[in-house]
């Protein structure tokens, strides 16, 4: 059996989908609420779910468990309550870390591209140059404090499941993130804007010498960052701190061009003012090195921005399908 924290969430109701159609039992740890979430497992429902706050009352009674995916976190990059985010995202992954390794279970756990800030570091996601990062915001910080968790238990011979996985996710677009709220992705944001016939808007750079709309991004389809996971789950040999997105940088303007396109569309994009809460704190280019996944043994290509933007707009707005 596998568990999946996070698991009606948006990455991980579609690994939910793609466990279920291998027949694979599952149990998902989340959060269903009043405001159909639900729905992200409606085709799919795993065997179980578990509210988060039983949890460890849950592990306690020794289900037989294979595998955790552990996707669940407070991920908003405006949230502020430092206690729910310390609790969430740092005590609850070391609480599973530490079950998983006494039950000699896998463990695969979502880190973010936020943990990297403005970048001025690099994105080299070797566990020994974590010191060096200085993310931005309470939530990229907290993934930052889980891998250095990680990193001081690795350096120090510590005890670890049996297999470990983090992955640094980078900005992922697809279905099943209707429930994000301000957090959905800009390539939903701007459909919707296309949709009631407005021309789709960025932000004006807030950068000496970078035009407007070519602030940066590593934009990865859902579907890939499943794969991954999919691929871990097939490689047990594999352990260790992953980048996971694309390798290649697209602006916010291919972006908005790719949305334009795919909706049938003219290119045609405005620009307004930075709010006042990013400013200084957004980040103006990300880019995955993927030479370590690579050299992991992950061979298959990414899908282009165009194209996992055509398939999100034209497989599932368009047609007002919105759940995998």
């Amino acid at each position: 059996m596998i568990l999946i924290t996070g698991g009606a969430g948006f990455i991980g109701s579609y690994l939910q989908a793609e466990l279920f159609s291998r027949g694979q039992e599952t149990v998902v740890v989340d959060w269903l609420g009043t405001h159909g979430k639900w729905r992200n497992l409606a085709p799919h429902p795993p065997a179980a779910v578990i509210h988060p706050q039983t949890l460890d009352a849950y592990l306690a009674s020794k289900p037989t468990i294979d595998m955790v995916f552990h996707l669940g976190a407070i991920s908003e990059t405006t949230a502020t309550d430092g206690d729910l985010v310390w609790e969430t995202n740092v005590a609850l992954s070391t609480r599973l870390w530490q079950w998983c390794t006494a039950h000699g279970v896998r463990l695969v756990y979502a880190s973010s591209a936020a943990t990297y800030g403005m970048g001025t570091a690099g994105f080299d996601d070797d566990v020994a140059s974590l010191a060096s990062l200085a993310p931005l915001n309470l939530y990229g910080w907290s993934k930052h404090v889980f891998d250095l968790h990680v990193q001081a238990m690795l350096r120090n011979a510590g005890p670890r499941p049996r297999q470990w996985a983090g992955l640094k996710f980078f900005n992922v677009y697809g279905p099943n993130e209707y429930h994000k709220g301000k957090m959905i992705s800009v390539v939903k944001v701007k459909y919707d804007e296309i949709a009631a016939d407005h021309a789709p808007t960025l932000f004006r750079s807030d950068r000496d010498g970078l035009a407007d709309g070519e602030q940066r991004r590593d934009f990865i389809w859902v579907g890939d960052v499943v794969d991954v996971m999919l691929w871990l789950l097939e490689h047990p040999e594999v352990n260790g701190l992953y980048n996971l997105g694309t390798g290649i940088s697209r602006s916010y303007l291919d972006l908005a061009h790719a949305v334009c396109d795919a909706a049938g569309a003219p290119r045609r994009v405005q620009f307004i003012d930075m709010p006042a809460s990013l400013r200084g704190q957004y980040q103006s280019f990300t880019e995955a090195k993927m030479e370590r996944l690579r050299a992991a043994g992950y061979s298959r290509p990414f899908t282009t921005l165009e194209e996992g933007v055509r398939r999100y707009v034209q497989d599932f707005l368009v047609r007002g399908r919105m759940y995998r």
